[in-house]
């Protein structure tokens, strides 16, 4: 299908700061605090950060010791969060919710809730000058212990830009149960909850999310599929998130890097045929070095969708953004009138 999809107006949900920098700003920023990069040329750079041969969830998340490294310090994250929300605008994305981890940020004295100031300062300058929408979801990485403090640093900006709170960083071990107490609290201070699950674990992880965080939307949720017989019969978990109309983010390019299959063989189109509530998401840029352009591309090229099916999932996000009841109806007439043909 020959369809320009780089000006349609596009809604992200799941997209990672730390997995978007771009590659020129991280060889300046690491020069500036003496990190050694595994390249120095930008080409040698961007193929070493490339994931796509990673294979596992572990592996992938990796090379995020080297953007880490350089946003240590407000300019620093304030920086890479204005200049991410310019590649966002020139993508043709009109709403977006960008997501990281301030503890991660913390390793040289930097304060979580200065990290959260500093990226919503990046934010509000993109936005003034490209008018695309962006608030922040704060993770808390599963695999740390003080998921609550993160909660608490979250919950501060509430109103200011910051609209959830997430559970993110390896899977496998690491149950959603974990961390309620801190799901509990951002929610009960204002923050709507989603929750990375089924993206490297099994249905049981999605349905965890589901109890014992109240997730409201799922990251990545592709394991859905597992509990999906061959004739299309679903399981319990599968049959919740169904007729719950619980939205996935689904990010195709990063399953793909992860999972090592074909594009053919992603659930994405098998999902969305069954009614779930399917969002299209890049996860990583930079790592997965995809735009939701090329996400939309693909979803035509290897999944069989058209037209009518993008609209459909850009207004699906839309209506499971975090954000008010005014800016979602402006959101949506947008939409529309971007997919009139």
């Amino acid at each position: 299908m020959n369809l320009d999809v780089q000006h349609l107006p596009k809604i992200e949900l799941h997209n990672h700061l730390d997995g978007g920098v771009r590659v020129a700003t991280l060889i300046e920023l690491a020069d500036d605090v003496g990190h050694e990069l595994p390249a120095r040329s930008p080409d040698e750079l961007a193929a070493w950060l490339y994931q796509g041969d990673s294979g596992s969830l572990v592996t992938y998340l990796a090379a995020f010791e080297h953007t880490l490294a350089v946003m240590q310090k407000p300019e620093a994250v304030e920086r890479i969060a204005y200049e991410a929300g310019l590649d966002l605008a020139e993508d043709g994305i009109i709403y977006a919710e960008m997501r990281y981890a301030p503890v991660l940020t913390t390793r040289d004295g930097m304060s979580r809730e200065d990290s959260i100031e500093a990226s919503l300062n990046g934010f509000a300058r993109a936005q003034q000058e490209t008018g695309t929408i962006i608030n922040l979801l704060v993770d808390a990485m599963r695999d740390l212990p003080d998921s609550l403090a993160d909660a608490r640093s979250a919950a501060r900006f509430v109103g200011e830009g910051v609209v959830g709170f997430d559970l993110a960083g390896p899977e496998k071990g690491f149950p959603p149960s974990a961390h309620a107490e801190a799901c509990r609290y951002a929610r009960e201070h204002g923050l709507h909850i989603t929750v990375h699950a089924g993206e490297a674990d099994g249905p049981d992880s999605i349905s965890g999310a589901i109890t014992a965080c109240a997730a409201e939307r799922i990251g990545h949720g592709v394991a859905i599929v597992d509990d999906i017989s061959a004739g299309g019969e679903m399981g319990p978990t599968a049959r919740l998130v169904h007729d719950r109309r619980i939205p996935l983010e689904v990010c195709p390019t990063s399953n793909l890097h992860t999972l090592r299959i074909p594009p053919q063989q992603h659930p994405l189109g098998r999902l969305y045929r069954y009614g779930f509530n399917i969002t299209l998401n890049t996860d990583n840029r930079l790592m997965s070095q995809v735009t939701l352009t090329d996400e939309f591309r693909l979803a035509i090229e290897h999944q069989g969708l058209v037209l009518s099916d993008l609209h459909q999932i850009t207004r699906a996000a839309a209506e499971a953004a975090f954000t008010d009841a005014s800016t979602r109806r402006k959101l949506l007439a947008t939409i529309d009138a971007g997919y009139v043909t």
